[in-house]
Protein backbone atom coordinates (compact mmCIF):
# COMPACT_ATOMS: atom_id res chain seq x y z
CA UNK A 1 0.00 0.00 0.00
CA UNK A 2 1.76 3.02 -1.19
CA UNK A 3 0.26 6.03 1.56
CA UNK A 4 1.92 8.24 -0.67
CA UNK A 5 -0.12 7.92 -3.96
CA UNK A 6 -4.10 7.80 -2.89
CA UNK A 7 -5.72 7.20 -5.96
CA UNK A 8 -4.05 3.53 -4.92
CA UNK A 9 -5.12 3.77 -1.60
CA UNK A 10 -8.50 3.76 -2.17
CA UNK A 11 -8.46 1.59 -5.26
CA UNK A 12 -10.99 -1.18 -3.37
CA UNK A 13 -9.17 -3.96 -5.53
CA UNK A 14 -5.51 -3.05 -3.58
CA UNK A 15 -7.66 -2.34 -0.48
CA UNK A 16 -9.04 -6.06 -0.88
CA UNK A 17 -5.56 -7.55 -1.55
CA UNK A 18 -4.15 -5.33 1.74
CA UNK A 19 -6.89 -7.09 3.66
CA UNK A 20 -6.17 -11.05 2.50
CA UNK A 21 -2.02 -9.99 3.63
CA UNK A 22 -3.76 -9.30 6.93
CA UNK A 23 -5.23 -12.39 7.28
CA UNK A 24 -2.55 -13.84 7.23
CA UNK A 25 -0.51 -11.93 9.52
CA UNK A 26 -3.26 -12.60 12.35
CA UNK A 27 -3.33 -15.91 11.26
CA UNK A 28 0.12 -16.79 12.48
CA UNK A 29 0.00 -14.45 15.37
CA UNK A 30 -2.99 -16.26 16.60
CA UNK A 31 -0.88 -19.52 16.39
CA UNK A 32 1.92 -18.22 17.76
CA UNK A 33 -0.23 -17.15 21.08
CA UNK A 34 -1.70 -20.63 21.23
CA UNK A 35 2.00 -21.91 22.52
CA UNK A 36 0.98 -20.61 25.85
CA UNK A 37 -1.32 -20.62 28.90
CA UNK A 38 -3.73 -18.12 29.39
CA UNK A 39 -1.82 -16.04 31.60
CA UNK A 40 -4.67 -14.46 33.54
CA UNK A 41 -1.55 -12.36 35.72
CA UNK A 42 -0.75 -10.57 32.64
CA UNK A 43 -4.43 -9.00 32.19
CA UNK A 44 -4.65 -8.44 36.00
CA UNK A 45 -4.73 -4.73 37.05
CA UNK A 46 -1.93 -4.05 39.37
CA UNK A 47 -0.68 -7.59 39.60
CA UNK A 48 2.57 -6.60 39.56
CA UNK A 49 4.57 -3.45 40.96
CA UNK A 50 5.33 -1.10 38.48
CA UNK A 51 6.44 1.92 39.90
CA UNK A 52 3.94 5.20 38.81
CA UNK A 53 2.04 2.69 36.95
CA UNK A 54 -1.69 2.00 37.06
CA UNK A 55 -2.78 -1.01 35.06
CA UNK A 56 -1.79 -4.25 33.69
CA UNK A 57 1.11 -5.86 32.90
CA UNK A 58 -0.11 -6.23 29.53
CA UNK A 59 -1.06 -2.38 29.10
CA UNK A 60 2.20 -1.51 30.34
CA UNK A 61 4.41 -3.50 28.17
CA UNK A 62 2.11 -1.90 25.69
CA UNK A 63 2.60 1.39 26.02
CA UNK A 64 6.17 1.08 26.30
CA UNK A 65 6.03 -0.37 22.74
CA UNK A 66 3.97 2.48 21.17
CA UNK A 67 6.25 5.03 22.66
CA UNK A 68 9.07 3.33 21.18
CA UNK A 69 6.96 3.08 17.82
CA UNK A 70 6.05 6.49 18.14
CA UNK A 71 9.55 7.71 17.96
CA UNK A 72 10.14 6.13 14.78
CA UNK A 73 7.00 7.39 13.46
CA UNK A 74 4.77 4.17 13.26
CA UNK A 75 2.36 6.17 14.37
CA UNK A 76 2.50 9.04 11.32
CA UNK A 77 1.47 6.59 8.90
CA UNK A 78 -2.43 7.04 8.32
CA UNK A 79 -2.85 2.89 8.53
CA UNK A 80 -1.74 3.00 12.18
CA UNK A 81 -3.88 3.48 15.50
CA UNK A 82 -2.11 3.54 18.67
CA UNK A 83 -4.23 2.08 21.92
CA UNK A 84 -2.38 4.48 24.06
CA UNK A 85 -2.79 8.22 21.66
CA UNK A 86 -2.07 10.36 25.23
CA UNK A 87 1.46 8.91 26.07
CA UNK A 88 3.26 8.71 22.39
CA UNK A 89 6.13 10.82 21.72
CA UNK A 90 7.25 12.89 18.82
CA UNK A 91 8.98 11.14 16.29
CA UNK A 92 12.93 11.78 16.13
CA UNK A 93 12.70 10.66 12.53
CA UNK A 94 12.01 13.65 10.11
CA UNK A 95 8.30 13.57 9.27
CA UNK A 96 7.18 12.09 6.16
CA UNK A 97 4.41 14.43 4.38
CA UNK A 98 1.95 11.77 3.51
CA UNK A 99 -1.23 13.15 1.09
CA UNK A 100 -4.75 13.71 2.58
CA UNK A 101 -6.30 10.58 2.05
CA UNK A 102 -8.73 10.00 4.65
CA UNK A 103 -11.16 12.88 6.27
CA UNK A 104 -9.27 15.26 9.24
CA UNK A 105 -10.91 13.68 11.78
CA UNK A 106 -10.40 9.83 11.05
CA UNK A 107 -7.81 9.53 13.71
CA UNK A 108 -10.68 10.20 16.36
CA UNK A 109 -12.23 6.78 14.80
CA UNK A 110 -10.84 4.57 17.41
CA UNK A 111 -11.79 1.23 18.48
CA UNK A 112 -8.65 0.13 20.29
CA UNK A 113 -10.39 -0.06 23.89
CA UNK A 114 -13.05 -2.28 22.21
CA UNK A 115 -10.46 -4.42 20.87
CA UNK A 116 -8.20 -4.94 24.17
CA UNK A 117 -11.70 -5.96 25.90
CA UNK A 118 -12.42 -8.34 23.40
CA UNK A 119 -8.97 -9.64 23.00
CA UNK A 120 -8.65 -10.33 26.77
CA UNK A 121 -11.70 -12.02 27.44
CA UNK A 122 -12.79 -13.56 24.11
CA UNK A 123 -9.83 -14.27 22.26
CA UNK A 124 -6.99 -15.57 24.76
CA UNK A 125 -9.35 -18.22 26.44
CA UNK A 126 -10.41 -19.64 22.83
CA UNK A 127 -6.69 -20.04 21.58
CA UNK A 128 -4.28 -20.96 25.11
CA UNK A 129 -3.33 -24.34 25.14
CA UNK A 130 -4.24 -24.26 28.48
CA UNK A 131 -5.46 -21.93 31.88
CA UNK A 132 -3.24 -21.00 34.02
CA UNK A 133 0.17 -19.19 34.52
CA UNK A 134 3.72 -19.96 33.26
CA UNK A 135 5.86 -17.61 34.98
CA UNK A 136 8.76 -18.18 33.10
CA UNK A 137 6.54 -16.77 29.92
CA UNK A 138 4.65 -13.81 30.91
CA UNK A 139 7.11 -11.79 29.18
CA UNK A 140 6.91 -13.73 25.92
CA UNK A 141 3.01 -13.95 26.38
CA UNK A 142 2.92 -9.99 26.38
CA UNK A 143 5.14 -9.76 23.29
CA UNK A 144 2.95 -12.08 21.48
CA UNK A 145 0.19 -10.06 22.83
CA UNK A 146 0.82 -7.02 21.46
CA UNK A 147 2.06 -8.41 18.21
CA UNK A 148 -1.59 -9.82 18.19
CA UNK A 149 -3.37 -6.61 19.26
CA UNK A 150 -1.89 -4.59 16.53
CA UNK A 151 -2.60 -6.41 13.66
CA UNK A 152 -6.30 -7.05 15.08
CA UNK A 153 -6.49 -2.84 14.98
CA UNK A 154 -4.54 -2.27 12.13
CA UNK A 155 -7.17 -4.76 9.82
CA UNK A 156 -9.70 -3.10 12.01
CA UNK A 157 -8.81 0.49 11.56
CA UNK A 158 -8.55 -0.13 7.50
CA UNK A 159 -12.31 0.02 7.65
CA UNK A 160 -11.40 3.50 7.29
CA UNK A 161 -10.09 3.55 3.88
CA UNK A 162 -13.06 0.77 2.70
CA UNK A 163 -15.36 3.94 3.99
CA UNK A 164 -13.47 6.87 1.89
CA UNK A 165 -13.17 4.52 -0.85
CA UNK A 166 -16.57 3.89 -0.86
CA UNK A 167 -17.94 7.63 0.04
CA UNK A 168 -15.90 8.69 -2.99
CA UNK A 169 -17.66 6.57 -5.52
CA UNK A 170 -21.02 7.43 -4.65
CA UNK A 171 -20.98 10.91 -2.88
CA UNK A 172 -24.72 12.12 -3.76
CA UNK A 173 -26.03 8.62 -2.34
CA UNK A 174 -23.89 8.72 0.88
CA UNK A 175 -24.27 12.11 1.34
CA UNK A 176 -27.93 11.37 1.70
CA UNK A 177 -27.55 8.78 3.84
CA UNK A 178 -25.65 10.85 6.19
CA UNK A 179 -27.62 13.50 6.50
CA UNK A 180 -30.72 11.37 6.64
CA UNK A 181 -28.52 9.92 9.67
CA UNK A 182 -29.64 6.73 7.75
CA UNK A 183 -27.75 3.97 9.59
CA UNK A 184 -29.18 0.90 8.64
CA UNK A 185 -28.70 2.18 4.76
CA UNK A 186 -24.96 2.66 5.74
CA UNK A 187 -24.42 -0.46 6.91
CA UNK A 188 -26.49 -1.99 4.23
CA UNK A 189 -24.31 -0.08 1.58
CA UNK A 190 -21.23 -2.04 3.39
CA UNK A 191 -22.44 -4.90 3.46
CA UNK A 192 -21.58 -7.88 1.25
CA UNK A 193 -22.25 -11.06 2.67
CA UNK A 194 -20.92 -13.35 -0.15
CA UNK A 195 -17.51 -11.44 0.78
CA UNK A 196 -17.76 -11.71 4.17
CA UNK A 197 -18.83 -15.65 3.70
CA UNK A 198 -15.72 -16.01 1.33
CA UNK A 199 -13.20 -14.35 4.24
CA UNK A 200 -14.79 -17.13 6.80
CA UNK A 201 -14.03 -19.76 4.45
CA UNK A 202 -10.62 -18.78 3.58
CA UNK A 203 -9.32 -18.59 7.11
CA UNK A 204 -10.35 -21.84 7.89
CA UNK A 205 -8.13 -22.82 4.78
CA UNK A 206 -5.10 -20.82 5.86
CA UNK A 207 -5.39 -22.58 9.85
CA UNK A 208 -5.38 -25.94 8.32
CA UNK A 209 -3.06 -24.84 5.81
CA UNK A 210 -0.60 -23.27 8.01
CA UNK A 211 -1.04 -25.43 10.97
CA UNK A 212 1.53 -24.52 13.30
CA UNK A 213 3.59 -21.76 13.60
CA UNK A 214 7.34 -23.08 11.82
CA UNK A 215 8.94 -20.19 13.74
CA UNK A 216 8.31 -20.88 17.48
CA UNK A 217 10.05 -17.11 18.27
CA UNK A 218 8.83 -17.14 22.01
CA UNK A 219 9.07 -20.91 23.23
CA UNK A 220 10.94 -24.36 23.17
CA UNK A 221 7.63 -25.83 24.40
CA UNK A 222 5.86 -27.92 21.98
CA UNK A 223 2.94 -25.54 20.29
CA UNK A 224 -1.03 -25.60 20.47
CA UNK A 225 -2.52 -25.41 17.38
CA UNK A 226 -5.56 -23.39 16.97
CA UNK A 227 -8.61 -24.44 15.27
CA UNK A 228 -9.39 -22.63 12.43
CA UNK A 229 -13.13 -23.26 13.12
CA UNK A 230 -11.89 -20.84 16.26
CA UNK A 231 -10.07 -18.20 13.93
CA UNK A 232 -13.13 -17.71 11.55
CA UNK A 233 -15.30 -17.30 14.15
CA UNK A 234 -12.90 -14.49 15.62
CA UNK A 235 -13.47 -12.67 12.61
CA UNK A 236 -17.14 -13.63 12.16
CA UNK A 237 -18.54 -12.37 16.07
CA UNK A 238 -15.72 -9.71 16.12
CA UNK A 239 -13.62 -8.06 13.39
CA UNK A 240 -15.48 -8.04 10.87
CA UNK A 241 -18.32 -6.04 13.27
CA UNK A 242 -16.16 -3.98 14.47
CA UNK A 243 -14.69 -2.77 10.71
CA UNK A 244 -17.84 -2.35 10.34
CA UNK A 245 -18.26 0.25 13.67
CA UNK A 246 -15.15 1.46 12.54
CA UNK A 247 -16.85 2.40 8.76
CA UNK A 248 -19.85 3.65 9.89
CA UNK A 249 -18.66 5.92 12.61
CA UNK A 250 -16.35 7.31 9.94
CA UNK A 251 -19.22 7.95 7.15
CA UNK A 252 -21.37 9.39 10.04
CA UNK A 253 -19.35 11.90 9.99
CA UNK A 254 -17.53 12.22 6.74
CA UNK A 255 -19.64 15.66 5.89
CA UNK A 256 -18.03 17.44 8.60
CA UNK A 257 -15.16 17.51 5.66
CA UNK A 258 -17.43 17.74 2.62
CA UNK A 259 -17.41 21.36 0.65
CA UNK A 260 -20.65 22.83 2.34
CA UNK A 261 -22.25 23.58 -1.37
CA UNK A 262 -22.20 20.35 -2.02
CA UNK A 263 -23.78 18.84 0.98
CA UNK A 264 -26.31 21.83 0.59
CA UNK A 265 -26.82 19.98 -3.02
CA UNK A 266 -28.61 17.68 -1.20
CA UNK A 267 -29.67 18.40 1.60
CA UNK A 268 -33.80 18.06 1.38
Amino acid sequence: MDFMKPETVLDLANIRQALVRMEDTIVFDLIERSQFYSSPSVYEKNKFNIPNFDGTFLDWALQQMEIAHSQIRRYEAPDEIPFFPDIILPPILPPINYPKILANYSDEINVNAEIMEFYVKEIVPQVSCKVGDQTENLGSVSTCDIETLQAISRRIHFGKFVAEAKYQSDKPGYIKLILNKDVKGIEDSITNSAVEQKILERLVTKGESYGTDPSLKYSQKPQSKVDPKVIAKIYKDWIIPLTKKVEIDYLLRRLEDEEPELVEKYRV
